[in-house]
């Protein structure tokens, strides 16, 4: 194999996978790379003009290298690519378990397994296997115990590549991320993914580590931001009794160097595809290797982060003035069309569950996935405009940040007479409410 890898290929064609193949295209012109997916409709969607993930700046990445050094093929058409491949990643889901041991925290490895079945089976000569999914610690054991299987003859280095990638932010954080880590034992491989990543990242950003402290690593990060989102929620119930304004509070915590002002904004609670889930898995592990105690801590931001939606949910249904409650975003968060974990979910479960008509609106998802991730209720309908899901409606959850929310005319709207805007991003303009004669709740304030 050359020092440089000259033909990637990437299994999954999610949120990371696409955009992150995206851009090491754009940026390495001399490299081929093939994306490839078991969904067929998502590789259609890649080589459309509607992409399956929306992300700011990605379309033109994209359009840019798509069909020159970049490829999305359907798994069954492009699986012979596995058989060049100089470096093959991994990035499939790696969802928390339904059934069987550590159910309901630990993380589902069966698409991983898949994978790497497959590349057993394809790939020939020498190949880098790049974990860039987010694995529990040691998953790496698992991969190499598979593709210690090969009948080709093949041999193999595995590396620990996460990401860390914030949807909304990700092509900015793939064209200039704070850091870039690798994690292996093979300091050949290591070098190889490392030439690649070279070419537009700083060698200072490049971190190297063991494997386990790769797969470890990004468990640990999200942690840590997941317990920042948590504990600034904790403080945001304790201003509203105490007549505090918890967006104060947190510019003046944030000042603290040693603190930084990032991931302090009180919320309804985190969401998306990784908090949560990584935080189950770190439990899981801390339970598995006997640190009961450990587990309890992290289980906290856990319990937390449902709560405060939970709380929210409750406070939305007190004040409403009607069966009808207008939800503005199903997002996770703004600039993203993933719904996965988001409050939006648990906020209309609950309003949904205590009899209470749902009109939701969001600019950028699907609503007739997230009414059926919700089952379909026949109380939850999807509108096409803020106008519209905000008519007749006695109550007003926002639950993502999008900018549009920030400057709807509330004098200009039809909500019910006495109507409560309960805002769960701290987004509204409160100004703007007041004078339209509406009632406001702002999650973190006391002020009516």
């Amino acid at each position: 194999m050359n020092a440089r890898p000259q033909k990637i290929v990437c299994i999954g064609a999610g949120y990371v996978g696409g955009p992150t193949m995206a851009v090491i295209a754009a940026r390495c012109p001399d490299v081929q790379v093939t994306v490839l997916d078991l969904n067929a409709a998502r590789i259609a969607a890649w080589n459309s003009e509607s992409l399956p993930v929306f992300e700011p700046g990605l379309p033109e990445v994209v359009r840019q290298v798509r069909g020159r050094n970049l490829h999305f093929l359907a798994q069954a058409q492009g699986v012979a690519a596995l058989a060049e491949a100089d470096v093959v990643f991994i990035s499939v889901q790696t969802p928390t378990k339904t059934s069987g041991a550590g159910a309901g925290k630990a993380s589902d490895l069966q698409y991983v397994e898949a994978c790497a079945r497959l590349i057993a089976e394809h790939a020939r000569g020498h190949t880098i296997v790049v974990e860039k999914s987010t694995m529990p610690v040691r998953a790496a054991e698992r991969i190499q115990q598979i593709l210690s299987t090969t009948q080709t003859g093949g041999t193999f280095a595995v590396l620990s590549n996460p990401e860390f990638l914030a949807e909304g932010t990700a092509i900015r954080d793939l064209e200039q991320p704070d850091r870039v880590l690798i994690g292996g034992e093979d300091p050949a491989a290591v070098a190889a993914l490392k030439s690649i990543y070279a070419t537009w990242v700083a060698p200072e950003k490049i971190l190297t580590t063991g494997l386990w402290s790769a797969e470890l690593s990004k468990l640990a990060a999200n942690a840590f931001l997941a317990q920042r989102v948590s504990s600034i929620n904790a403080l945001s119930a304790l201003c509203e009794k105490t007549g505090a304004e918890v967006a104060e509070v947190a510019a003046v915590v944030g000042t603290d160097s040693r603190i930084g002002p990032k991931f302090l904004q009180a919320s309804v609670g985190f969401g998306g595809s990784c908090f949560q889930k990584d935080l189950l898995s770190l439990i899981y592990l801390c339970e598995h290797h006997g640190l009961p105690e450990v587990a309890a801590y992290w289980q906290g931001v856990v319990d937390i982060n449902e709560w405060q939606k939970h709380r929210f949910a409750k406070v939305v249904q007190q004040v409403a003035v009607s069966g009808r409650i207008a939800v503005l975003g199903l997002a996770f968060k703004k600039d993203t069309n993933d719904f996965r974990e988001s409050a939006a979910l648990a906020v209309c479960r609950s309003l949904l569950q205590a009899g209470l008509e749902v009109v939701a609106y969001d600019p950028r998802v699907d609503g007739s996935r997230f009414a059926a991730e919700l089952g379909h209720p026949a109380r939850f309908s999807v509108a096409s405009t803020v106008s519209a899901a905000l008519a007749g409606a006695g109550a007003v959850a926002v639950l993502t940040e999008w900018e549009e929310f920030k400057s709807i005319a509330w004098a200009s709207v039809q909500l019910l007479p006495g109507a409560v805007i309960c805002d769960g991003r701290n987004v509204v303009d409160r100004a703007a409410v007041q004078q339209a004669g509406y009632g406001l709740r702002v999650i973190g304030s006391a002020a009516p």
